[in-house]
């Protein structure tokens, strides 16, 4: 870890400042709203933007809940998706469903997206 980049594992590092500003401006998030979201203070934030220091795991933590990611989205590199509670629940029963019924709910949301 060294001037805001994590060691991925991959050979590669990722520039965790980069990805919460990035986080921050998809969301049209001031750091204040982001303080508020995950509970840490204003000023444990302004040390890690302004002062260019990484933030801890359970720091890092906290701001992906107030975010609504997961740490492993956070370090995604691919877009993922946001498991918000109205898609966890979709997910949910949809693993209950048999292949028959899985078929049946794909032909009505081609039907539903094809209007």
């Amino acid at each position: 870890m060294f001037g805001g980049k994590i060691y991925t594992g991959k050979g590669e590092s990722m520039d965790t400042h980069k990805r919460l500003r990035q986080l921050l401006n998809e969301r049209g998030w001031t750091e204040y709203r982001l303080s508020k979201a995950c509970g840490l203070s204003e000023s444990t934030l302004a040390n890690i933007f302004k002062r260019n220091t990484l933030p801890s795991i359970s720091t890092l933590e906290a701001i992906c809940k107030g975010f609504g990611i997961t740490l492993s989205q956070f370090f995604a590199e691919d877009d993922m998706v946001e498991m918000t509670p109205e898609l966890k629940e979709l997910f949910d029963s949809w693993v209950n469903l048999t292949a028959q019924q899985k078929k049946a709910v794909m032909q009505i949301i081609q039907a539903f997206n094809s209007d």
